[in-house]
């Protein structure tokens, strides 16, 4: 494998060789599977994203995001809004809260937060995000980073001015997702702008890249040709946090390791069902595993009528149940393959 030897860091937080890092996921990267992600080798986690202006009404939701925990450290909470004054109070309560990163949310394309100003609604307005995010790295000792897209669209796909002027007001690294909001989550992203941020020659913070990296081979190949100091990983982690032990092994060997077995699967499907009804309630907890049973279980034959009974009750208990079923079904042998 090739040698890198450039260390990533974001202020005094040292990442080490080209980290993995869990992308901030709304319903998906809390506490529970940031656990699990973190055990698998992730470098860097984020929080779901955290309204401002729930943070400054004490909203129990927004509060609620807030919980992080030592064993997952290097942590950052990721916060959006399009209230700059709302923004900077928003960073004091999230300081409090003692993460290790703040962040900022100038990515997501939703309409109930883009068509508001916040998330990637600012792209719109450039002076505006530039002042904005001056604002919160003045309202804060600590570092600050932000996770954008390539522009509004098509013919606003100003990321490398973006960049250099969001490093200049301050910020200590950088995540973008290659594609525009306008594009949401379709077509393939494009990630040669991505690899222009990184090689202005006037950048010296981390440049990370997101979109699209489903594999370790494609890690890979984002790190080779597009020269970034580590890659952000999202969809492809939902119910499959061993994507970043897969990852490393590969970065460090060029040899896949062996998918996880299926009682790490179901092992890890249990725990984080059983964290998430202690973190979040059982009615929350069970809607939001939904969406993650179908990677726990990809490639499983036989395995649609389980999956079918694990998206569809409504029981903690029930489920439980269903695992045990499940276990019961898959003799020893086919317990340690996939």
């Amino acid at each position: 494998m090739e040698n890198y030897c450039d260390l990533a860091k974001i202020g005094n937080i040292d990442l080490g060789e080209f980290p993995l890092l869990l992308a901030p996921m709304e319903d998906v990267s809390d506490p529970p599977f940031r656990a699990l992600c973190k055990e698998q080798g992730a470098d860097l986690m984020y929080t779901e994203f955290i309204s401002s202006e729930g943070l400054i009404r004490d909203a129990a939701k927004s509060v609620q995001k807030l919980d992080i925990f030592e064993y997952e450290r290097p942590i950052g909470i990721q916060i959006f809004g399009n209230d700059i004054e709302s923004m900077k109070k928003a960073t004091e309560v999230t300081e409090a809260a003692n993460p290790d990163i703040i962040d900022i949310n100038y990515g997501c394309p939703v309409k109930k937060v883009a068509c508001k100003g916040a998330g990637a609604g600012i792209l719109q307005d450039i002076p505006k995000m530039v002042r904005m995010t001056a604002e919160i790295v003045k309202s804060t000792s600590l570092p600050v980073t932000v996770k954008t897209r390539l522009g509004w669209d098509e013919d606003t796909k100003y990321i490398v001015e973006v960049a250099e002027r969001l490093q200049d007001v301050g910020i200590q690294a950088i995540s973008i997702h290659g594609r525009t909001r306008q594009q949401m989550y379709k077509g393939q992203a494009d990630w040669s702008l991505i690899r222009d941020v990184k090689e202005n020659p006037r950048m010296n913070i981390p440049v990370f890249g997101n979109g699209d990296v489903t594999t370790p081979e494609i890690a890979l190949e984002k790190r080779k040709i597009y020269g970034v100091d580590g890659v952000m990983i999202g969809r492809a982690s939902i119910g499959y946090p061993w994507i970043f032990r897969e990852m490393k092994h590969f970065f460090k060997t060029g040899e896949h390791l062996a998918p996880p077995t299926m009682a790490e699967r179901l092992k890890a499907a249990e725990r984080h069902l059983e964290m998430s009804v202690k973190w979040k309630g059982e009615r929350l907890a069970i809607n939001e595993m939904r969406r993650h049973y179908t990677n726990y279980f990809k490639g499983i034959p036989n395995f649609k009528e389980h999956r079918m009974k694990l998206v569809t009750q409504d029981s903690y208990q029930v489920i439980k149940e269903v695992f045990d079923e499940i276990k019961s079904n898959y003799s020893g042998a086919e317990l340690s393959l996939v």
